[in-house]
């Protein structure tokens, strides 16, 4: 009976995103560099906001891991001397959750919230 109610599936498996923690202001002149080479995107996450959970869980289930990008995550209330220089190296003004796409040393786009997961991310493919 509590089959038929609840049904007998597993829980779903999340998916595992090749995520490089960005805690570091050494790595930013680094992103800046690969850049040049490949699309990297920075993916900025307050970890105590619903919301933002929210966005990354839907950000996880949208994401191709077939893109050739460099995926860094951000905790920004942990690293926010990192995430303050984000802000001002990529002329990019601080919101959360955030993503920025980084190509050839410049952020060249960005979005919030739910506007995250609206990107056309295969656009900014290198």
């Amino acid at each position: 009976m509590f089959k038929k109610m609840f049904g007998s599936k597993s829980p779903k498996e999340e998916k595992e995103l090749p995520w490089i923690a960005l805690n570091s202001l050494e790595q930013l002149k680094m992103i800046e560099e690969q850049s040049k080479i490949k699309t990297q995107l920075i993916f900025k996450h307050s970890t105590r906001c619903g919301i933002s959970r929210m966005v990354m869980n839907q950000f996880i289930e949208l994401y191709d891991e077939s893109a050739d990008v460099d995926l860094y995550y951000l905790d920004l209330l942990s690293f926010r001397d990192v995430s303050n220089e984000v802000g001002y190296k990529f002329q990019v003004m601080h919101q959360s959750p955030q993503l920025l796409i980084i190509k050839n040393g410049v952020a060249v786009a960005h979005a919030s919230h739910g506007a995250i997961n609206d990107l056309d991310l295969s656009r900014f493919m290198s």
